[in-house]
C-alpha cells in the first residue's frame, strides 16, 4: 500500500497514466507561406493559430521595419499569454484565446477553444519556436517542428496569399515577401536553435500522424 507523509497509509492509489498531461502539444513554425495552414488542414487536429497572439498595433514600444510596425519579430507577439493557453489546452482540456483581425492589426476578441479528447493539438505560427523552452519546461510539448522548402516556392505562395487575403499594400507585401526570402536560411538555423526540427511538409505530417498511432503494447 502506498504511503503518504510520515509512513501514513495514502488515501487512495493513482491510476497508472494520472500524472500524464492527457493533451500533448506540437509547435510548427516556418517561414511565412511555408505551408503550416495546409498542413494543419490535411492532418484534421485541432488547431491553435498563434498568429492571434499578435499584439495590437498601438501597443507601445513595438518594433519599426520600413517606416511600420515589423511584425516578423517576436517583440510584436505576446508568447507570455500564449504559453498559458497552450498549457491550459493540454492540461484542463479548455481554453480562452484572442481573435486577431490581420488587416487592422488589431485583438477582435475571444473565442473558447475545446480540445477534450484529442492526444494532439497543432500550435502554428512564425513564433511558434519562441516557446519550444517554455512549453518543455511545462511537461506538454510532444514535438517542435519547423518547415522549409525552396525559398522561391515560399516567396511565392506567401505573396499570391497575403495579395488575395488584402493584408497589407501590395509594394509593402513585395518588400516584406522579399526580405524574408533573403532572411529564410538565417530563420530556420535560429529555429532549429530554439529546438525546433526542420522538415519538409511531408516528413513533418509522417511525424505528426506517428504521434496519433497507439502506443505498443
Amino acid at each position: 500500500m502506498p504511503t503518504g507523509p510520515a509512513g501514513d497509509p495514502a488515501l487512495f492509489d493513482l491510476p497508472p497514466g494520472s500524472r500524464e498531461v492527457p493533451t500533448r502539444i506540437v509547435l510548427l513554425t516556418g517561414a511565412s507561406g511555408s505551408g503550416k495552414t495546409s498542413l494543419t488542414r490535411r492532418l484534421g487536429l485541432p488547431v491553435v493559430a498563434l498568429d492571434d497572439f499578435y499584439l495590437d498595433h498601438d501597443h507601445p514600444d513595438l518594433p519599426q521595419r520600413f517606416g511600420i510596425v515589423d511584425w516578423d519579430d517576436p517583440r510584436s507577439w505576446d508568447a507570455e499569454g500564449a504559453v498559458a493557453a497552450l498549457v491550459d489546452l493540454a492540461r484542463a482540456g479548455h481554453a480562452d484565446v484572442p481573435v486577431y483581425d490581420i488587416p487592422t492589426s488589431r485583438r477582435t476578441g475571444t473565442t473558447h477553444v475545446d480540445v477534450t479528447g484529442s492526444r494532439v493539438v497543432l500550435a502554428e505560427g512564425i513564433f511558434a519556436a519562441e516557446i519550444v523552452a517554455a512549453c518543455r519546461a511545462q511537461d506538454v510539448l510532444a514535438d517542435a517542428i519547423c518547415l522549409y522548402r525552396p525559398r522561391l516556392v515560399t516567396f511565392w505562395f506567401r505573396l499570391l496569399r497575403d495579395l488575395a487575403e488584402m493584408r497589407k499594400p501590395p509594394l509593402t507585401l513585395f518588400r516584406r515577401g522579399w526580405a524574408l526570402l533573403r532572411a529564410e536560411p538565417a530563420l530556420v538555423r535560429h529555429w532549429e536553435s530554439l529546438g525546433c526540427r526542420a522538415l519538409t511538409p511531408a516528413q513533418a505530417e509522417k511525424e505528426i500522424r506517428a504521434l496519433l498511432r497507439p502506443a505498443s503494447a
